[in-house]
């Protein structure tokens, strides 16, 4: 894919370190590409890529070896934080759709152990008697935060302290105890989508089962685990 901004920053690089950057050229539009796949059709690859290729050349600039022998390695969370940043920055969810996301997470659980499937964006639209728009916002969004690290997914309909508490690294530890009385399917699907970072297709074909049903049981192993922490409190 031939994205016209990310080349404006190649052709402008002038100093010798940006040598540096264009030898990671291909690990950065390989990391946006497997981001987008992550991601709702609204958000631009070109975009994503753009933003890692900035953040890799000011990397490049600033690197000193004698600190560092892996430029990479110094590298790499840097430029998927730097995407993350600007997924962050897009502002799109507000107080109202963070309520209007859990209500809709509920809707879904409810349609699916009754009909076997995902209901559409009208059907939630009228059982939950919302905008089709305003719902089709709130789906976006939910797509949108459900690829940063777990700690801001069990903040996102958070409306108490309780996770500000837990240091980061002992979090590991919460969820595995939350989620020990899970299925094995169940335990893997939390360790493919955040931890292998494999996309809802790659799961479904892995475990053979649909991408909404992966979905669903994604977004209640959350509220388990949200719940078994005190962290969603209604």
């Amino acid at each position: 894919m031939e994205c016209l901004h990310t080349n404006a920053y190649v052709s402008d690089l002038r100093f010798k370190e940006d040598e540096l950057a264009i030898q990671y050229l291909p690990a950065v539009k390989a990391m946006a590409f497997r981001l987008k796949e992550r991601l709702p059709s609204s958000i631009d690859f070109c975009d994503l890529s753009a933003i890692g290729t900035e953040e890799l050349v000011k990397l490049a600039r600033r690197y000193d070896i004698t600190q560092n022998d892996s430029f990479w390695g110094y590298a790499k969370a840097r430029v998927y934080g730097a995407m993350l940043d600007y997924l962050r920055s897009l502002d799109i969810l507000s107080r109202s759709n963070r309520k209007l996301i859990k209500s809709i997470e509920r809707a879904i659980t409810v349609h699916m152990a009754e009909n076997e499937d995902e209901p559409s964006n009208a059907e939630l639209a009228l059982i939950l008697g919302e905008e089709e728009e305003k719902i089709n916002e709130a789906r976006i969004a939910s797509e949108i935060y459900a690829v940063m690290p777990i700690d801001e997914q069990l903040s996102l309909t958070n409306e108490s302290a309780t996770l500000d508490t837990i240091e980061k690294e002992d979090l590991i530890e919460v969820i595995e105890h939350a989620l020990q009385g899970q299925s094995e399917r169940e335990q893997m699907i939390i360790q493919l989508y955040y931890f292998e970072e494999l996309s809802l297709k790659e799961i479904s074909q892995i475990l053979d089962i649909t991408e909404s049903r992966i979905s669903q049981i994604h977004k209640a192993l959350l509220t388990k685990i949200r719940d078994s922490i005190g962290a969603d409190n209604g």
